[in-house]
């Protein structure tokens, strides 16, 4: 009987604990969506709900072209996602079921492109960019997105996928794009929206590549756009709030979606946190 009460105790004391990091986790989001319905110059902790209104989110629709911005980044994201993973599938499925010389160095040689960090490469891309006629474009954009560490995620998974399926649909006459399209793509559905995932929120939050690639105004992404919002000198941090909603907004009904698909796309590809 003490045992059992022991227990529960536990089980509470550890309810109200994870109950405690939820709030905490949860904290800068509401603030952040509290704020964007105030007209704050100064960041306090304390909120007037009496004042609030929705004048920031009408001075963004009219004052700023937020929707252009959101119209530009939807454009990358979609780029993005789609490109990726076309390619990784197609070189996850080389590199996990395929024989070719030098598969094995090929493969870790374009993993190790992965601990170069992208300040490293910012100028060389620049410069190529550049030559090649492409700033201003949504490709500068969202090429650079384009990395190995889709075709790593996908050539875990596929390396799972039994050789035996493969064989039985060769000996039924399928050719290589049937197999790949009928077999390893209907199975791999998981981890494609895992990638789609991380290729949305990275393309979409992205600030750095836009910001060097970008110069034209009606060209910029929704994070881009948004530093236009912050004054030098005054800050209505209201305004700014507004906007950091907006763009935390679609990420956030993305993975409201698909959320059981990529924890079991994570899951079974073998990346753990």
């Amino acid at each position: 009987m003490i045992h059992s009460k022991q227990i529960k105790l536990s089980k509470i004391i550890l309810a109200i604990v994870l109950i405690g990091f939820v709030v905490i986790s949860l904290y800068p989001f509401i603030y952040m969506i509290l704020t964007s319905f105030t007209q704050k110059r100064v960041m306090t902790a304390s909120f007037d709900f009496s004042t609030m209104d929705l004048r920031n989110y009408e001075n963004l629709l009219s004052n700023f072209p937020i929707l252009t911005y959101i119209r530009n980044s939807v454009i990358v994201v979609a780029c993005a996602c789609f490109f990726n993973v076309v390619i990784a599938t197609l070189a996850g499925y080389a590199f996990a079921k395929k024989k070719f010389p030098f598969k094995e160095g090929i493969f870790w040689i374009y993993l190790a492109t992965l601990m170069m960090p992208g300040q490293v490469i910012l100028i060389p891309v620049f410069t190529i960019m550049k030559n090649m006629g492409l700033l201003n474009t949504y490709p500068s954009l969202f090429t650079v997105i384009l990395d190995a560490f889709g075709v790593f995620l996908m050539r875990q998974f596929m390396e799972g996928i039994p050789d035996e399926l493969i064989e039985s649909a060769r000996m039924d006459g399928c050719g290589e794009f049937k197999i790949f399209t009928r077999i390893i793509l209907p199975l791999s559905k998981p981890v494609v929206i895992s990638l789609v995932v991380f290729t949305f929120i990275t393309s979409w939050n992205d600030f750095i590549w836009p910001l060097v690639m970008i110069t034209h105004d009606e060209m910029k992404t929704l994070t881009l756009g948004l530093s236009m919002l912050q004054n030098n000198y005054v800050s209505n941090y209201g305004l700014v709030m507004a906007g950091a909603t907006l763009a935390f907004l679609f990420p956030f009904i993305l993975y409201c979606f698909l959320q059981r698909k990529f924890v079991e796309g994570i899951a079974l590809s073998g990346i753990k946190g």
